[in-house]
């Protein structure tokens, strides 16, 4: 356990970090993006290392040119007003605005934003350890906060769903879990797939998805590769990770307004309430964390909240890469050709995997899992509600004094409506 309390972490940070050095842009040199903006000035871009001149520059820019940033820098007025603003849409259920937010491109000659430049990933990395961390902090308050009685609610609630199992007849998690009791081996490999593959696995899924549908596009349309794999654009990915955000998001409303148990507490040795015989009665084992178990740094600590099974984000993350891999536009691959049939596999068997771990290992009941598919699936239509925290987003990178490279997502506001199909996927 000492060496995986530095291990893990490490695993985490060097993928993170290893992701940023493997989707760098190796067509913009960071030591030339410095020039100013005196007139006539070139200035580097943002997705590709083509370079343009204020001067010629117009509003019929290609989106990888530094003018994508705002659609009106670079007009001929060359107003200040086009220099220092941009536009955002703020939608909600039904209601849309625009409004005008300060644009960040004047600083991104500062060293800081030729960084991000260089390395747009470390953007992503921002962007997931921000959501990780303010998750994992929401979930450390409720542990710390939690009294005996939500103890007693979190055990009534996972007999609930026991009850709602056996009446739908799918109350399978004992058999399951007693089929791997009895083989050993694969219960230990069953239980270190739970514990180790979760976090690396997700975040190894964003380094992948983020080269195949922007760094490698950037390649191709600088020439460095032949050809893309993928037809989607950078809309896809980005609206794969802002899936996870509101993943979060969800959950964390949930367990902290419907505290669950998980099955391997209901066995508590040391329960003697009036629910003890029934909860004890089903045989429950936590076999991650006993003595021969293989458990994580990540959820022994004691700010881990142990009742928050209801919905399952380990299955509902696992399905969200799982659909996107088996859905992936892949060019050349025809829709009925068994290759199509072969990468379908490949992606679903990972949530199969995952929901095999999490009901071996009595860390989840089955309804936590088709929970986690129903969170999943409305963050999955309902993501662009995020779109709106760009606008807090740009005033933030204002007040630092960084630009991060140009978002794709809002196409009537970020790109050149003109270029859309070029790099944008229609699937967002």
């Amino acid at each position: 356990m000492a060496v995986g309390a530095f291990l893990e972490p490490f695993v985490v940070v060097t993928l993170l970090f290893g992701g940023a050095w493997f989707n760098r842009n190796k067509d913009y040199d960071f030591w030339k993006g410095t020039q100013g903006w005196a007139g006539g000035s070139k200035r580097s871009d943002d997705f590709g290392g083509k370079r343009i001149s204020t001067e010629t520059s117009s509003p019929r820019s290609p989106p990888w040119s530094s003018g994508s940033s705002s659609p009106t820098l670079g007009s001929d007025d060359g107003s200040t007003w086009s220099l220092t603003s941009r536009r955002r849409n703020v939608r909600f259920l039904g209601f849309k605005k625009t409004v005008t937010t300060p644009n960040t491109l004047v600083f991104k000659d500062r060293f800081l934003s030729r960084v991000l430049q260089k390395f747009p990933f470390l953007v992503e990395a921002w962007y997931w350890a921000l959501i990780y961390w303010v998750y994992q902090l929401g979930r450390a308050f409720t542990a710390v906060t939690i009294v005996q009685g939500t103890v007693h609610v979190a055990r009534k609630h996972a007999l609930k769903v026991v009850h709602l199992e056996q009446r739908l007849g799918i109350f399978w998690e004992v058999a399951v879990q007693q089929w791997f009791l009895e083989r050993p081996i694969l219960l230990h490999w069953i239980n270190r797939v739970y514990s180790f593959i979760h976090i690396p696995g997700t975040i190894f899924f964003l380094v992948a998805l983020f080269y195949l549908t922007t760094s490698r596009k950037r390649r191709a349309m600088s020439g460095r590769v032949r050809n893309d794999l993928v037809s989607a654009g950078p809309a896809l990915y980005e609206a794969r990770r802002r899936t996870m955000a509101m993943c979060n998001l969800i959950a964390f409303v949930v367990f902290t307004l419907w505290p669950c148990m998980p099955p391997r507490l209901l066995s508590d040795p040391n329960y003697n309430g009036p629910d003890a015989p029934e909860a004890k009665s089903f045989g429950f084992v936590d076999s991650v964390h006993s003595a021969t178990g293989e458990s994580s740094v990540w959820t022994t600590n004691k700010f881990c909240n142990q009742y928050a099974a209801m919905p399952s984000l380990h299955f509902g993350y696992s399905l969200l890469i799982g659909l996107t891999i088996a859905t992936l536009p892949v060019n050349g691959v025809r829709p009925n050709s068994w290759k199509r049939l072969a990468i379908g596999v490949v992606g679903l068997s990972y949530p199969a995997l995952i929901l095999t771990a999490i009901v071996a290992t009595a860390n989840h009941f089955i309804l936590d899992a088709v929970a986690g598919a129903m969170v999943c699936g409305i963050a999955w239509h309902a993501n662009g509600l995020l779109l709106n925290l760009c606008v807090l987003e740009d005033y933030l990178l204002w007040i630092v004094r960084i630009h991060k490279p140009v978002n794709y997502t809002d196409p009537e506001t970020a790109v050149e409506p003109d270029y859309h199909p070029i790099l944008l996927s229609e699937e967002v």
